[in-house]
């Protein structure tokens, strides 16, 4: 592989360790702050067992934020991990959408910002999955110019990715207020 190819592969790694940090560690956060309302978001997925749905609630953001500190840290199972996660996540949406339960609440944003189910977000994680492939190969040394651009990157995607789910959550809230008039 060239200097060229490897470089770029490793930006495109530590972008994508950086984007998923960040996503999982807001995540995990928002979740232990609306922890009442997290068992009810993880039930209406219908995919668990009643009598497991509150160890899930309660274990979930603990797990995301040790994954966000294990990218962060640069752990290699923390890649791993997020790559489970994130590729779960996605086949918990894909079997609701398949269900014909698009209008349920994703429980990956804001609670103020609920977004229903869609496709796009299966493509989220299954995308941000794939780009933490390139985080299982050598990365670049911290302090680098392409750990810096990784860095930066990284940091880009992540607020994009939020300004996606905002978008998309205003939306879903526009389409509820139309109905209703």
């Amino acid at each position: 592989m060239s200097g060229l190819a490897l470089s770029f592969a490793g930006v495109i790694g530590v972008a994508a360790t950086v984007a998923n940090a960040l996503l999982f560690l807001v995540a995990g956060l928002s979740k232990l702050r609306n922890r009442r309302q997290l068992p009810g978001v993880i039930a209406n997925y219908r995919l668990l067992p009643a009598a497991l749905v509150g160890p899930v609630a309660a274990g979930l953001p603990i797990a995301e934020l040790a994954v966000a500190g294990g990218l962060i840290a640069g752990f290699r199972v923390a890649i791993v991990a997020a790559i489970g996660l994130l590729c779960l996540f996605a086949l918990a949406m894909a079997i609701n959408l398949h269900r014909g339960r698009g209008h349920i609440d994703c429980g990956c944003g804001r609670p103020e910002l609920r977004q229903p189910l869609s496709v796009a977000l299966v493509l989220r994680n299954l995308a941000l999955a794939l780009a933490l492939l390139a985080g299982l190969g050598a990365l670049p040394n911290a302090g680098s110019a392409q750990w810096v651009i990784g860095v930066a990157a990284g940091t880009a995607t992540y607020m994009l990715v939020l300004v996606c789910n905002a978008l998309a959550g205003l939306a879903a809230q526009a389409r509820v207020l139309e109905r209703k008039t």
